[in-house]
């Protein structure tokens, strides 16, 4: 790596690559805090029902691939996992070692909050250690090209059902702890005005939000949840419904599991049909969003 490449560091939640790895993933997610083993085995059964791994490892790293080849010789891209190997602190050891001085951090991650995105700005300002000037992306929610790869996926979606216009959109993405609220974090503000823009492009008249795959803690979690507003509409007699999980980028357990698995099978039980959008993963337009911020951002810097 030469020194004066600007290194862009695209970092993702991490998950197990075998059962094997789901306790000591889980040990790492609750900052070393056990997990009982009853949940040890529900987390392990789900990973078991998506193939036994989380693919989220080779998708961001795909992603990563496709951004290199985008950005060219003056960058180099590496990939950090927040929760699991590579950690966010080994990619950032080689980065340093082969001699890079400058890291843009991006979370895959779209939505800015306080227990997400700044929770990977944390771990690469520590990981950094004074080594490496850092330019952290904090949100990218708004970004033209995104937003027109959702809607894409959405357009693409939307033609599998026999009458579009009548398919209730559900937009989803991860809950968080109500807490955050109280600070002003403006982690639901920012996802419905993503949700917004993409259904602007779409001319969509009705559509809707909802949260996912809240923690298995007893403090409340933002809602509506997503199982209870698809209850809602399907008593009301909506029989056709298409989630878009916005605030998630690549397939991992909470699109693989909690939609796939949980979802459908709610749907299946409430005599509906429901679908989803096929996830970004390394989509051309999602790439292309991650280009032009990392260009904009070493402007911003005058690094390039």
């Amino acid at each position: 790596m030469a020194a004066d490449q600007v290194a862009v560091l695209l970092m993702a939640y991490g998950g197990p690559n075998t059962l094997a790895e789901v306790e000591p993933y889980l040990l790492d997610v609750r900052g070393g805090r056990a997990t009982s083993p009853e949940l040890v085995a529900e987390i392990r059964e789900r990973y078991a029902a998506i193939g036994g791994r989380s693919p989220i490892l080779e998708l961001t790293e795909a992603q990563a691939a496709g951004l290199a080849r985008s950005l060219g010789s003056a960058y180099a891209v590496r990939v950090g996992m927040r929760h699991w190997h590579p950690y966010i602190k080994e990619a950032v050891d080689a980065l340093a070692a082969g001699g890079s001085r400058r890291v843009i951090g991006i979370a895959m991650a779209p939505h800015f909050s306080s227990m997400s995105v700044a929770a990977y700005e944390r771990k690469l300002k520590d990981a950094a250690a004074g080594r490496l000037e850092i330019a952290m992306i904090q949100r990218w929610g708004d970004e033209p090209k995104f937003l027109e790869a959702v809607a894409a996926h959405v357009r693409t979606a939307l033609a599998r059902f026999p009458a579009p216009e009548r398919v209730e959109v559900l937009f989803t993405a991860h809950s968080l702890p109500e807490r955050i609220l109280a600070a002003g974090d403006p982690y639901p503000v920012e996802l419905r005005a993503s949700a917004d823009a993409v259904a602007r492009r779409l001319g969509l008249g009705r559509w809707h939000f909802a949260f996912q795959s809240a923690g298995a803690t007893p403090e409340p979690w933002l809602g509506p949840d997503a199982e209870s507003v698809i209850r809602e509409l399907a008593d009301q007699g909506h029989d056709a419904f298409l989630l878009v999980p916005i605030g998630f980028v690549c397939d991992h357990v909470e699109i693989l599991y909690d939609i796939d698995v949980e979802f459908r099978g709610l749907a299946a039980a409430l005599g509906v049909r429901l679908e989803r959008t096929a996830s970004l993963n390394d989509d051309p337009l999602l790439v292309a969003a991650l280009e032009d911020l990392v260009r904009r951002t070493a402007r911003e810097r005058g690094w390039g």
